[in-house]
């Protein structure tokens, strides 16, 4: 009985190529024309005309695109930060004990990456009009509905980061430090801390990612006066896309391919061996 082909077989069929090709290009097909047409010296914007960086140097000179993308960035800094210590503690707490409703807040804690986003949108809008929560104070303070926001969907990413990252982590190796002599503190500090290290700045740099792109939460839960970029960007397509729309896009989409290509450097198994 001749042997059946494995998965991996069925990669050297022709048709299988040509469908992954198809499927490559649907996905990635607007992206990179996005980028081209970021380049194109057309006001329209609708047939090639020739090559240009004005549009980039526009976005620059935009002072309320600048605004926008300086908004995100204290709220992505911020909402990082906070969401790191939150993750983190919560996965060591899920790694390291057993108590009782454990399930229930290792569930509880990955809601916010299975619910649609636009249902916690509403939530999170509907949460802060109850409690009355201002959105209309003095920057930065008006971003602190934004930023309250993205680190309740942000920490959840970084505890499953951290927590896997601590699965493999030899226990013994905590318990030599305190045979030495070492506290409590001083074994976290200098034996638990680094083996953590690599799944903290992975951790982070995914919830960076996460918080510069978010629009649904965002959207719902900023206030009239504020504005981040993802929602700049979307105010300035409802009049029809531009070069300079595309340039701004380009940047936030550069921003975001390195910080992801970092995290998953960082959380490679050569990386984790150290």
């Amino acid at each position: 009985m001749a042997d059946r082909p494995g998965p991996l077989d069925y990669l050297r069929r022709w048709w299988l190529r040509g469908w992954i090709l198809a499927v490559v290009v649907f996905l990635y097909a607007p992206i990179v024309c996005l980028v081209v047409f970021s380049f194109n010296d057309s006001r329209r914007n609708i047939v090639w005309q020739g090559f240009t960086l004005d549009y980039y140097g526009r976005a620059l000179r935009n002072a309320s695109l600048i605004e926008a993308f300086t908004n995100s960035l204290v709220v992505a800094l911020v909402a990082t930060v906070l969401s790191t210590i939150i993750g983190a503690l919560l996965a060591l707490a899920l790694w390291r004990f057993r108590f009782v409703g454990r399930s229930a807040v290792e569930a509880g804690s990955a809601l916010p990456i299975v619910i649609p986003e636009i249902c916690m949108g509403v939530a999170l809008l509907v949460f802060f009009t109850r409690v009355g929560w201002p959105t209309g104070l003095v920057w930065p303070l008006n971003l602190s509905s934004v930023i309250f926001s993205h680190v309740a969907f942000a920490f959840p990413f970084v505890t499953v980061v951290v927590r896997a990252r601590m699965e493999g982590f030899d226990r013994s190796l905590e318990e030599a430090s305190k045979d030495l002599g070492a506290s409590e503190w001083q074994t976290f500090w200098n034996v638990t801390l680094p083996y953590m290290k690599p799944g903290l700045i992975a951790g982070a740099l995914l919830a960076m990612t996460l918080s510069l792109d978010d629009f649904v939460i965002t959207f719902f839960t900023s206030g009239p006066e504020t504005l981040t970029f993802p929602v700049k960007v979307y105010s300035m397509v409802r009049f029809g896309a531009t070069p300079e729309v595309n340039a701004a896009s380009t940047v936030l989409i550069v921003v975001t391919i390195l910080l992801t290509i970092i995290a998953i450097r960082l959380q490679s198994p050569a990386k984790q061996e150290g």
